[in-house]
């Protein structure tokens, strides 16, 4: 009987160290670990994956919060001390993580956006596939960075749990030939994750470590919104090769896609430009050309902190239909002048990355 009861633990849940190991990337994590280890032994006999019963450990957990904000308070002055002193110190010296590759994967893309709402994880998912198509069939993944709100299964029409392979690593999800991972595919639709600022970072460096990326040419990362915990530890933690920040010709969406630009540039994360979304509305009847939002508003903040307009994606209807079917409409309509715009982008990013990887060797 307790051969069986042994099995069944085994077979339930995903290795006690998936967890335990995680926890440590706070400061004094280790000293936790194995209370988060017996409460594991306690519940995984009822739990399919390690992941889900993080919640169950909140107090622990709550502990170790305090601990990373005290780490991100020490890192943020760290960083204002260098802009007044006018020099940058190193790593070290600031107390930031080392960065280590993602096995497998070229490039990483961190697609960004200050705020919500400005169509950014639909521009992730027809530049991951037009990624694709530009680069005569490179490899191409998307890795949903948002926790709290996935939007790739639905973008990309995907569900279900992915499975494991014999080292419990995660295997993606795949449609259109893009290797897709997300929250979304270890939580109900229709559960909400609420969670505390350490589980959120938690899950998102498992969804790095723990899923089989390579061999890929391109890993597009679907940020979530604004400047928070998880940009700062994906930025810290992996290497990037360069980010796109996604705007709407508004005012308000301009200050929010200011303030992400500047994040980006102090955890030292290259631009490779910005993505005017929505920049006029198309008549679907007669073809009349209308600027909701506001005129150039992209195209005067990429001249003013001196990057580019990687493309103005135009708000039409088709482009909204095929995205909430999950069919991106690089893929649904590859020749309409929407597929074309997001082919034109991922041709200029791709044109980016060969340079700069040309001029560093």
């Amino acid at each position: 009987m307790a051969g069986s009861e042994g099995a069944q633990q085994k077979g339930n849940c995903t290795s006690l160290s998936l967890v335990t190991n995680s926890m440590k990337i706070a400061p004094l994590g280790k000293l936790f670990a194995k209370g988060f280890e017996a409460m594991m032994n306690k519940y995984c006999k009822t739990r399919k994956c390690a992941l889900s019963i993080l919640p169950i450990l909140l107090k622990c957990q709550q502990q170790m919060q305090f601990v990373e904000a005290l780490s991100t308070k020490q890192i943020y002055a760290q960083r204002s001390l260098s802009s007044t002193s006018g020099h940058q110190p190193d790593h070290r010296a600031r107390g930031l993580p080392k960065k280590f590759p993602i096995p497998g994967v070229d490039h990483v893309i961190l697609v960004a956006s200050g705020k919500g709402g400005v169509g950014k994880s639909t521009t992730a998912v027809n530049l991951a596939v037009s990624l694709s198509v530009a680069g005569k069939g490179h490899k191409v993944g998307i890795l949903d960075g948002d926790i709290y709100g996935p939007s790739i299964p639905t973008l990309m029409n995907l569900s279900g749990e992915p499975e494991l392979n014999q080292q419990n690593l995660m295997l993606p999800l795949v449609n259109y030939g893009i290797k897709c991972m997300s929250m979304g595919f270890l939580i109900d639709a229709k559960s909400a994750v609420v969670w505390r600022g350490l589980m959120v970072m938690s899950a998102v460096q498992r969804l790095i470590r723990e899923v089989v990326w390579g061999p890929l040419d391109y890993l597009v990362v679907d940020m979530p919104p604004g400047t928070g915990d998880v940009q700062l530890s994906i930025s810290q933690n992996i290497p990037v090769s360069g980010s796109i920040v996604v705007t709407t010709p508004q005012d308000l969406s301009l200050l929010d896609a200011r303030r992400a630009l500047t994040m980006f540039q102090q955890v030292n994360v290259p631009c490779l430009g910005l993505v005017e979304n929505m920049s006029v509305f198309v008549c679907p009847c007669c073809g009349h050309k209308e600027s909701i939002f506001g005129e150039d508003g992209g195209k005067n903040l990429a001249q003013e902190v001196g990057t580019t307009i990687l493309g103005c994606v135009p708000l039409h209807r088709s482009i909204r239909e095929l995205s909430d079917t999950g069919q991106p409409v690089a893929v649904a309509q590859p020749e309409s002048p929407h597929a074309q715009v997001y082919r034109e982008i991922a041709e200029k990013v791709i044109s980016q990355l060969n340079s700069s990887k040309a001029n560093s060797s």
